[in-house]
């Protein structure tokens, strides 16, 4: 089964909790805190393996959630760090934030990794937080959430040379003369409903071709197999245009020629940029030649071959056409831009914005943000220091002038993420 597109939940480990520990020796009766931080959460990594050519693994496995970091330890033992969650991809693997839309890998060459999903940093231990006012502190942090997103996967065939063209211009039957591929092969539309690549060998030279599904007008816009084909597209380094010559499903090939290109430009105006070999079939077929003499009359500068897929009238000379043309382009593939995320830091004059927003749910004052939503997970609401340690943060950062503008009071209940809160003056 061909699976080229897939959505998928990623979450990277959680980090591991801080410890609330003393030192316990004879002789030191006074010994000061000793619990130590948490381990780093595992990330979601994926890695290109040039052996995989599908997504189908991803349509029996849709969640991938890596390990959390080690809890820290007494005696001021730091937890150890989880090790990366590694999945491996096919070549050619685009990774989209589903949310955003946003490319966040663009992964083309064996070897290439991408964090997908980063884990969470370990929570501070209670050695940390000693200070001259309080140095035997009960206060310790729970491992900071790792990042959990749903991501889209489309996976765009890397391969030399592209078949493209009309169903059943002969596409399928060239791929199967000139490679050891055995595409099925019949005699209605769209033959051909997933991509099939074969590796033709000329001796010294070599190139892979891929046999895509067959283009029809409205394609760019995912009509037929409209999207699903064109994005194998992108990444051909050549382009060979199968068209029937002998006009045997009524259409005219000059008409056909225009068209397809045409949809190629819509759905991305690079593609016109690529290199293109026509390639006029059926040239065994009555009204052939009437028809590539009208042909050339209208293009008299597109390099065309006459060949026939059944017969193999002309196959030699297009198979080391191709190969010649390929030596004059460069090996390179095309990717998608991908946002990157300045780690440089940035100092500003004016205030931050607010990291939180506050509405209200009938009686209930709901805090939104990230931010406030990450503190309270790390928050160990079992502890007195450390509920008291978060009380200050939220006075620090406003929340608790900000709730009273909003109208809360004494009594109300106030809600962070998944926990509810009593607010008190």
């Amino acid at each position: 089964m061909f699976v080229d597109q897939v959505k998928v939940y990623v979450k990277g480990g959680d980090g591991g909790n801080g410890a609330v520990s003393f030192r316990r020796e004879k002789y030191v009766p006074m010994g000061g805190p000793a619990g130590g931080d948490g381990g780093r959460g595992a990330n979601v990594v994926f890695i290109v393996d040039e052996g995989l050519r599908t997504l189908v693994d991803f349509r029996y496995q849709r969640h991938f959630k890596a390990t959390r970091g080690e809890h820290g330890k007494i005696k001021s033992m730091h937890g150890a760090g989880a090790e990366d969650m590694i999945v491996r991809v096919p070549p050619g693997t685009t990774v989209y934030d589903d949310d955003t839309q946003e490319v966040i890998a663009d992964l083309v060459e064996h070897g290439q990794r991408a964090i997908i999903a980063k884990g969470g940093r370990g929570g501070r231990g209670n050695i940390r937080f000693a200070t001259s006012a309080n140095p035997a502190p009960e206060i310790a942090e729970n491992g900071e959430p790792g990042q959990e997103r749903y991501i889209r996967m489309e996976l765009k065939l890397i391969a030399d040379v592209g078949l493209v063209g009309y169903p059943s211009v002969g596409k399928s039957t060239l791929l199967s003369s000139v490679t050891a591929a055995r595409p099925k092969i019949a005699a209605y539309h769209f033959t051909t409903l997933s991509p099939k690549l074969g590796v033709v060998d000329l001796g010294e030279k070599s190139f892979v071709m891929a046999d895509l599904p067959g283009l029809i007008e409205g394609a760019h816009e995912g009509v037929g197999l409209g999207h699903q084909f064109l994005r194998h597209v992108e990444r051909t380094r050549l382009i060979v245009h199968v068209i029937d010559m002998a006009g045997t499903e009524g259409r005219d090939p000059y008409d056909d020629y225009v068209q397809i290109n045409e949809e190629l430009k819509k759905y991305n105006v690079r593609l016109e940029q690529v290199p293109q070999i026509i390639a006029a079939n059926k040239m065994d077929m009555p009204e052939a030649e009437e028809h590539l003499k009208s042909f050339r009359e209208k293009c008299p500068d597109l390099e065309i071959y006459p060949i026939s897929g059944v017969t193999r009238q002309g196959l030699q000379e297009l198979m080391y056409a191709i190969a010649n043309t390929l030596e004059t382009i460069p090996e390179r593939v095309e990717v998608e831009e991908v946002a990157e995320v300045e780690e440089r830091v940035v100092y500003k004059a004016e205030p931050e914005e607010i990291p939180y927003e506050i509405h209200r749910d009938g009686a209930v004052f709901v805090v939104t943000g990230d931010k406030m939503e990450k503190l309270v997970k790390m928050t160990n609401l079992n502890s007195y220091d450390s509920i008291q340690r978060f009380a200050r943060l939220m006075r620090t950062m406003g929340v608790d002038q900000a709730l009273r503008n909003k109208g809360a009071k004494d009594g109300d209940t106030v809600q962070i993420g998944d926990f509810e809160f009593e607010f008190t003056e």
